[in-house]
């Protein structure tokens, strides 16, 4: 082999990489024993929620905060041999896609999911009425499997049809508490439940557009279907009703018209309004003002009235409900009813938590106030005031 020359390319000799340091191995449960100054029994008693073993709330909460400090997790295996229950909460909710446009029920898992962190436990978030196939199984048959096959220890539910209530009744027979989210819902009056009084609250709502002078004032209720939670809808448009009877006033079928959860399906909604209400005195709007279902709903209504030349709240007066965090953003801001989604789902995991634990709450009914948000969209303004509660 000749010398290399000056012009020879380089001879590249390969390069050894830094050695990478190794994984960090999982924490253990003898760690966060050593680090709360307990023994390993007492971290798994406290961990896999194994009760009336003498061990105070004061342990029990430096044996948590050294296993989050850790990053401790325990064996979803080991936890239910060790406890027979899983340490998991399960969310039943109407549908998964309602997660993307309903901040309500957004904001209220988020909410259940706080309180399932601080207490050491699993979320669980199964919908109803995603089916995609006719041989896929059943809202039914999949909450008998969560409840039978111990996949939770608890469930919080919105309503739905008669096989899923059937099924959600069924829950308690096996050990598996259930609250639902929403009033004295037909079928479930058995279950522990909270909510909110959504026909007095849609009642007080629609006496203030009343007040306001109001008189012509159309509804747009959500789009009705098996596995939407009864109840909470249909008080909504029974407060309507009841507001306008009550003052004397008709209530034509062309005053209500049908929306899903979407603020596309609100704009649609309202201009099938406006077409069904017909014209107003003198070539003015066809109502006076607008109910919407929900907040979100209220967006997509009020793009639809300016596109059509009416403006809120001179010429039509537009109210929503929920009063969501974009409410105040609206332009003009939106009149609604605020009904705390973060105080329904912490409620709702409070008492589930009660009942999984085995303790009996003061009521298994827990009823929350809803108050009036009055801003400049229903055209008049006062003190803001509880509606119920």
């Amino acid at each position: 082999m000749r010398p290399a020359g000056p012009h020879d390319p380089p001879c590249l000799l390969p390069m050894s990489s830094p050695a990478s340091p190794p994984p960090r191995k999982p924490p253990t449960s003898t760690e966060v024993a050593r680090a709360a100054g307990v023994s390993r029994t007492t971290v798994s008693f406290v961990l896999n929620g194994v009760d009336h073993q003498g061990i105070s709330e004061a342990t029990r909460e430096r044996v948590l905060a050294a296993a989050r400090d850790l990053g401790y997790t325990p064996h979803a295996g080991a936890r239910r041999l060790a406890g027979g229950r899983s340490h998991t909460v399960g969310v039943l909710i109407p549908r998964l896609k309602h997660l993307y446009v309903d901040v309500f029920l957004a904001q209220l898992v988020a909410a259940v999911n706080d309180r399932c962190r601080a207490q050491g436990l699993r979320l669980l978030v199964e919908a109803c009425g995603d089916e995609a196939e006719a041989s896929a199984p059943s809202s039914a048959d999949r909450v008998r499997a969560l409840v039978r096959g111990g996949t939770v220890d608890g469930l919080i539910a919105f309503g739905g049809d008669t096989a899923l209530n059937q099924a959600l009744l069924e829950g308690p027979e096996h050990g598996v508490p259930v609250v639902m989210i929403g009033l004295d819902l037909p079928g479930l009056g058995s279950l522990p439940c909270v909510g909110s009084c959504g026909m007095a609250a849609a009642q007080a709502l629609v006496e203030h557009l009343l007040a306001c002078g109001h008189r012509r004032i159309g509804f747009i209720d959500y789009e009705s279907h098996a596995e939407a939670p009864p109840g909470v809808v249909g008080e909504r448009e029974q407060g309507w009703r009841a507001a306008l009877q009550t003052a004397g006033l008709p209530v034509p079928p062309a005053w209500c018209t049908r929306a899903d959860i979407t603020a596309e399906s609100g704009h649609r909604a309202m201009q099938a309004l406006l077409a069904s209400a017909g014209g107003g005195a003198a070539g003015g709007p066809p109502l006076d003002a607008v109910f919407a279902g929900n907040d979100t709903i209220a967006f997509g209504a009020l793009r639809a009235l300016r596109e059509a030349g009416w403006r809120v709240p001179q010429d039509i007066a537009l109210v929503g409900f929920d009063d969501i965090p974009l409410a105040p953003y609206a332009e003009p801001p939106l009149t609604t009813v605020h009904t705390d989604a973060v105080a329904h789902g912490h409620a709702a995991m409070d008492l589930l938590a009660m009942l999984m634990g085995g303790r009996q709450p003061e009521s298994t009914r827990v009823e929350l106030s809803t108050r009036l948000v009055v801003r400049q969209s229903c055209g008049g303004q006062r003190l803001l005031q509880p509606l119920t509660g």
